[in-house]
């Protein structure tokens, strides 16, 4: 791979964008400090203040959910494939809709803390093992998620000065882990809300801007921007239309499926998001904020598309495919283009600074599971004192940043799109099912939702193991072995509707019914209060 240093970054640039994002992080440490909870109350540290506007509320939605992924991966998918990466983008959007029409308000006034809460509240008898099973789940979800973004931190160092060695990669992934854990563990929700808002703020800006230099670029004819990728992007009039990456095969197609299901179903089971979820103070405000959180995230998918087909357009998609065949150098070498060094240390900072934001809130969602589900509930079975909880949230935080950095320093090479959408699957699997069972079925048992949440956890990561990711390709994580007998990079195909039939399985064979009045928790779903 070439590297965005020897192909276009000079030194100018690097030092623009190593100020920047230091000075990022200096301003977001301040603040996260300032906003801190300066009592020990476990309602402040889980879910911060609860005053804020819908608009700030989607803010922080917003930015908790686009990753770095979004600004380079689903950029470069839209260089390389366009019609094919387009449609990808799509299904990010869609997600949030899910989430508006299907367990946003239900979920919100059932829940206290965490959606082991609802579980608890709807699934009395067997709620100490569902906290478990849910616990186990958030946190598998959580540090794959959070080893992605470390990882991504050190595929964003490549682009400039190619393949970093051993010390300089360990450097860059446990600085940015470090600044992570005293983001979460220090400032908690509130701190994180702050970090988010101002990455989202930045975000949608930064895409914007960059979104109107290339319609400007092409005097704001989307006619001639379309005209220019295909061109330049050696498929010609093929690249506007679907099949160029996903259409080659009926196996690529059902892969490309299970990975939209994956996404579109999954967000709206993702630790952090259901955290963030939890926090508006009431149902009006979450319903306002979702619809925020919705418009911003499409916009941004939005301009993502036009940066992409703008890279294609004006930089040629050889050049982009031999400086990175992944398309993660698409955005960069567009804003060189467009706006020198300048505009690529902006864009560059804004990228190093969506995978502190994310990773912050992927590890107070890990540590508020461990704290109060199994800590609080399961350990201390509810008699734990919020100092006591308090100070093992805060240390769950440190446990949970520095795993991650160890398993992203021992899986640097790893493919992050792959670890995050196993992060998707599992959450689409395991949790969705639990979740939407227990706010929607009458009938359903705590044996059911154990048997979903093992089931779609186990489900997922044995499909990932006996799949093409693991074995059999020579992008394989060991390509000398075979034994994929699952066929699809993305296992959502299979594990969804496993975990929702595990869940209906468990139920029906169920013995004994939960031993609350199921109207009891419709007038708590429903009304957001005890009858």
């Amino acid at each position: 791979m070439v590297s965005m240093s020897a192909a276009v970054v000079d030194r100018f640039s690097l030092q623009l964008t190593f100020v920047l994002f230091l000075s990022v992080v200096v301003v977001t440490l301040f603040m996260a400090l300032l906003t801190a909870p300066h009592r020990d109350e476990i309602s402040e540290f889980y879910l911060g203040n609860r005053a804020m506007s819908p608009l700030r509320n989607g803010l922080a939605m917003c930015g908790d959910y686009l990753s770095a992924a979004t600004l380079l991966g689903s950029t470069g998918l839209v260089a390389l494939t366009g019609y094919d990466g387009l449609l990808y983008l799509s299904g990010t959007t869609v997600a949030w809709m899910m989430v508006l029409l299907l367990i946003a308000e239900p979920l919100h006034r059932a829940g206290k803390f965490t959606p082991g809460d609802m579980l608890a509240l709807r699934l009395p008898r067997l709620q100490r093992p569902v906290r478990i099973a849910l616990a186990v789940c958030t946190l598998t979800i959580t540090t794959l998620y959070l080893v992605a973004q470390l990882v991504g931190s050190v595929a964003l160092l490549t682009q400039f000065t190619g393949e970093p060695g051993a010390t300089t990669r360990t450097l860059c992934v446990v600085t940015i882990g470090t600044v992570v854990i005293v983001y979460a563990s220090i400032g908690g929700m509130p701190g994180a809300t702050v970090i988010q808002i101002i990455k989202a703020v930045m975000l949608v800006a930064g895409v914007s801007v960059t979104a109107v230099m290339v319609l400007h670029h092409f005097h704001w004819s989307p006619d001639a921007l379309l005209t220019a990728a295909a061109d330049r992007s050696g498929f010609g009039t093929r690249f506007l239309e679907p099949g160029l990456r996903y259409g080659a095969s009926t196996t690529s197609k059902l892969d490309f499926l299970s990975l939209e299901l994956a996404i579109v179903l999954g967000l709206a089971a993702l630790p952090h998001v259901l955290m963030r979820l939890l926090a508006p103070r009431s149902g009006g405000v979450l319903r306002s904020s979702v619809v925020w959180a919705v418009g911003l995230v499409g916009l941004v998918c939005l301009a993502a598309g036009v940066l992409g087909l703008g890279a294609t357009a004006i930089v040629g998609r050889d050049t982009i495919a031999g400086t990175d065949h992944k398309g993660d150098a698409a955005v960069l070498l567009l804003a060189h283009a467009l706006g020198g060094g300048i505009l690529t240390a902006l864009l560059s900072c804004l990228a190093f600074v969506t995978l502190l934001a994310v990773a912050a809130g992927l590890t107070l969602a890990a540590a508020t599971s461990l704290a109060h589900d199994l800590y609080g509930e399961v350990i201390r079975r509810g008699r734990a004192s919020q100092t006591e909880e308090l100070t093992v949230a805060r240390l769950s935080a440190v446990v949970i940043g520095v795993l991650g950095i160890l398993l992203a320093l021992v899986s640097w090479d790893a493919n992050t799109a792959t670890l995050a959408f196993l992060a998707f699957a599992i959450a689409a699997s395991a949790i969705l099912p639990a979740l939407v069972y227990s706010l929607f079925w009458r009938r359903f048992t705590g044996q059911g939702a154990l048997l979903s949440l093992w089931g779609g956890l186990v489900c997922s990561v044995l499909l990932v193991v006996f799949s093409p990711v693991v074995s059999s390709t020579p992008d394989s994580i060991y390509p000398s072995a075979d034994f994929a007998w699952f066929p699809l990079q993305n296992p959502g195909i299979v594990s969804i509707p496993a975990g929702f039939l595990l869940g209906w399985l468990g139920t029906v064979l169920s013995t004994r019914q939960e031993n609350v009045s199921h109207e009891e928790f419709e007038v708590r779903m429903l009304v957001g209060s005890e009858p």
